[in-house]
């Protein structure tokens, strides 16, 4: 074999590996969102009231969120693949016994587990496409593909699940995850590379503790809010909990010797600032699919499928925005990408606001500009950010990088949108989401 055939088997088993992760990550986003529009027929199938569909709708997201700081440095310590091999094992397990569930409590069982193996997958596929991609060019082009799809995960959520469930049954929603992590699982020993461990790092058990309950509770206290009152004991104590939790969790972490999440890690401005662009674009995604999706079903009565057509210009806006984010991050550079992505994404959710939510306006006029508009802002913005979230960190740190990365793309459509919804009005929400899209790409543009 020729230096040429061989650079030429080289690429290729680079891009079936980029695929295979790629695939993995667009479908636990996927997961998070294929829940929201079978969620009325799941509540009739077993007598659910509203709280007990929302804390369905957010089980996932919980455990999720709530783990991937340790996820993170499991992998880390482990090694990506072996990490991934054990998250895939779990996220399957539970994707299979959910569509079996007899009642509530089942399928909310279900749903913490594929959250908890979701949080292993994450950090430990980054630290894998690490491996994947060595040279720090590469894996920035790399990084570039990989922040738009959970965008694009998302919206497959929201379009399949409505189709889905109205052509079969809700239950075969969890088809896709568990034929997902099943074909991961057969094709890892051939595609994926082994990750080195590093088995001389502590796992900082305590550290973990108060991070996970921190931030369940914290999301918890703020995800209630939609059926309690603000000053409700039910909401106030989680939350209080919750932030002490944090605080105490933040407090160790300057104190221990090997750190679940270094401080100084998040002293890099940009990389706050590309992690707030990440939670604020999820934010302004999930915000745009639940609002609009209510919108259309009950103030301008559309069926589901109807519903979820509506969004494919969405869908197309969101694919085109994501291949051309990486040419575009490659010649203006990830910085610039991700001011000109979160304003273009601003104007959106400004039009939406404006118009999307009046019944009386047609749908050409009022919606598709601004369901244009956004993805192709929402896209790049995530591409770009995650480029700028990753730049420069060692590679023994890649786990903890995309654990990092994965909570801000979690904390968005939960803690962000809770605080955003209770500002009024639907159209405030989607004004106020997109004022403070504009204003991360303000400081994104100015910092050097």
């Amino acid at each position: 074999m020729t230096a040429t055939d061989a650079a030429r088997v080289a690429a290729m088993q680079q891009r079936c590996a980029f695929v295979l992760l790629g695939s993995v990550q667009t479908t636990l986003i996927f997961t998070l969102a294929s829940i929201s529009v079978p969620l009325p027929a799941i509540g009739r199938e077993f007598g659910l009231r509203r709280a007990d569909l929302i804390l369905l709708s957010a089980a996932y997201g919980l455990t999720f969120a709530g783990l991937l700081l340790f996820g993170g440095r499991l992998a880390d310590r482990y090694g990506g693949r072996r990490a991934l091999t054990a998250g895939l094992v779990l996220f399957a397990a539970a994707s299979a016994a959910a569509p079996l569930a007899p009642g509530m409590g089942t399928l909310l069982a279900a749903r913490f587990a594929q959250g908890a193996g979701a949080a292993l997958i994450a950090p430990a596929a980054m630290a894998v496409l690490h491996a994947v991609f060595p040279s720090p060019p590469a894996y920035g082009r790399a990084m570039a593909t990989w922040g738009g799809l959970s965008v694009l995960g998302a919206t497959a959520g929201n379009l399949l699940s409505g189709v889905i469930s109205a052509l079969l049954s809700w239950r075969w929603t969890f088809a896709v995850p568990l034929v997902v992590a099943l074909a991961a699982l057969a094709l890892m020993p051939r595609l994926l590379p082994d990750t080195t461990p590093s088995p001389g790092r502590t796992l900082d058990l305590p550290g973990a503790l108060l991070a996970t309950a921190g931030t369940t509770l914290a999301s918890y206290g703020l995800v209630v809010t939609d059926t309690h009152p603000w000053p409700s004991v039910g909401v106030l104590v989680p939350l209080l909990c919750g932030a002490a939790l944090l605080a105490a969790f933040w407090y160790g972490q300057h104190r221990a010797r090997d750190p679940l999440l270094p401080p100084r890690f998040l002293l890099d401005r940009r990389r706050v600032l590309a992690l707030a662009a990440i939670a604020l674009s999820a934010c302004g995604t999930a915000m745009t699919f639940v609002l609009l999706s209510l919108h259309l079903q009950q103030a301008r009565d559309w069926s589901p499928l109807q519903t979820s057509a509506a969004f494919v210009p969405f869908a197309v806006a969101l694919i085109a925005s994501g291949r051309a984010a990486g040419p575009l991050i490659g010649r203006y550079g990830a910085r610039t990408v991700t001011a000109a992505g979160l304003g273009t994404g601003a104007a959106g959710l400004a039009l939406l606001a404006l118009t999307g939510t009046d019944a009386h306006i047609s749908y050409g006029y009022g919606l598709l500009p601004g369901l244009v508009l956004l993805p192709v802002g929402t896209a790049a913005s995530f591409a770009a950010a995650a480029v700028l979230a990753t730049e420069g960190v060692p590679k023994q740190q890649t786990g903890l990088a995309g654990s990092v990365l994965n909570t801000a793309m979690e904390s968005g459509p939960t803690v962000l949108f809770a605080i955003l919804l209770t500002l009024g009005s639907d159209a405030s929400s989607l004004a106020s989401t997109g004022a403070a899209l504009a204003s991360v790409a303000l400081l994104n543009h100015r910092t050097k």
